[in-house]
């Protein structure tokens, strides 16, 4: 058996881990064990997925592979893009400026605002009655 080389990507987004391996070889993106149109099913979830090669110009130049887990499909599909990202740059380290110029490095690093107490949640407080 032969081994297949393939160059790793982790993402996150929230609560989301992407484990993303890409293959020198064209083929499907594949999430979960399932195609990405699928699992994905709104276009503009497909977008956020697929953005890293089509600013790159690799739309068809690798196969994609990818395990994620937590967090919503918005959050998944974030996670999903920034581990493409992260591997495309491990496979081609040219491409650093144009996914870096897009924001596609950058770890979005937002998380739910913890829940304080005597409020309903993070900073919505019961009405306020003065009468």
């Amino acid at each position: 058996m032969t081994t297949q080389q393939y160059y790793y990507g982790t993402g996150r987004r929230k609560t989301s881990v992407a484990r993303v391996r890409i293959y020198k070889e064209k083929g499907p993106i594949i999430i979960n064990g399932k195609p990405l149109e699928e699992l994905m099913g709104y276009e503009t979830w497909r977008q956020i997925v697929t953005e890293p090669l089509k600013i790159t110009s690799n739309n068809n130049n690798y196969r994609v592979s990818v395990k994620v887990a937590g967090g919503g499909i918005v959050s998944q599909a974030g996670a999903i893009s920034h581990g493409i990202s992260r591997a495309l740059l491990e496979a081609e380290p040219e491409l650093r400026k144009t996914l870096k110029q897009n924001g596609l490095l950058t770890r979005d690093s937002r998380e739910k605002e913890r829940k304080k107490p005597g409020l309903v949640r993070a900073r919505k407080a019961k009405q306020y009655s003065k009468r």
